[in-house]
């Protein structure tokens, strides 16, 4: 019996330890500050959904939070001009490709891929929840600097503070209100700060190489974020 008990309680233990490890910037992404990318190219999203759409509410929400983490982003924009004068518009093709034409023609340090694979709007339970995968890769080397992926419900619901059954229908209308007409954007903006929020500070930051022990959250994820 002693020893049945002293066997749970090391289990117990381990699996508390195994719970309250904690994560470190310089713990999840060392490759970030081996390399140091000052400027990074956004690759059109590799879209695996049916919303067709799902790829440009990406594409064009990317730029300002890896401006904000302090990088130089080459402009989405001249950049897509580019890739589809180059038949390059489907990123698939440069995912495990040499990415050394990137730094050439774009002066790019490294380019940032992501992978959609759910887009799920759910005007009953006012939601819109995404499944991605964001991939960092130099464009030097091919090395994966920076890998994040998850699930990312957007709450979109809406709390009036009214009590009672007339209350709680008039919230339910609004929030339908409010999910069948968000801008679809919003929510990709808030998958993009959510995710990138782990992302290790660029040169243009005061903590730039400073962030190394900065709490990180796993490099998977599944939450919820109010819109």
């Amino acid at each position: 019996m002693r020893k049945i008990i002293y066997f749970s309680l090391c289990i117990l233990l381990l699996t508390s330890c195994a719970e309250s490890k904690k994560f470190t910037r310089g713990d999840n992404y060392p490759e970030m500050y081996v390399e140091k990318p000052t400027s990074v190219l956004i690759m059109p999203p590799i879209n695996r959904t049916v919303n067709v759409e799902a790829k440009e509410y990406f594409y064009t929400s990317l730029a300002i939070p890896l401006s904000e983490k302090g990088y130089y982003v080459i402009s989405p924009f001249l950049a897509m001009e580019t890739f589809k004068s180059e038949s390059a518009y489907d990123s698939e093709m440069f995912l495990e490709s040499n990415l050394a034409k990137f730094h050439t023609v774009f002066g790019a340090d490294a380019a940032l891929f992501t992978i959609i694979n759910q887009w799920k709007k759910s005007t009953i339970g006012n939601t819109i929840t995404v499944e991605i995968e964001y991939i960092m890769k130099s464009t030097t080397d091919n090395k994966v600097l920076f890998n994040r992926k998850g699930t990312l419900t957007v709450d979109l619901s809406i709390n009036s503070g009214s009590g009672g059954l007339l209350g709680a229908l008039v919230d339910m209308a609004a929030s339908a209100i409010a999910t069948a007409g968000t801008d679809k954007v919003v929510a990709a903006r808030r998958c993009n700060n959510f995710s990138l929020h782990d992302l290790p500070d660029g040169k243009y930051k005061s903590t730039f190489d400073k962030d190394q022990i900065t709490p990180a959250n796993d490099k998977t994820f599944r939450a919820t974020v109010k819109q």
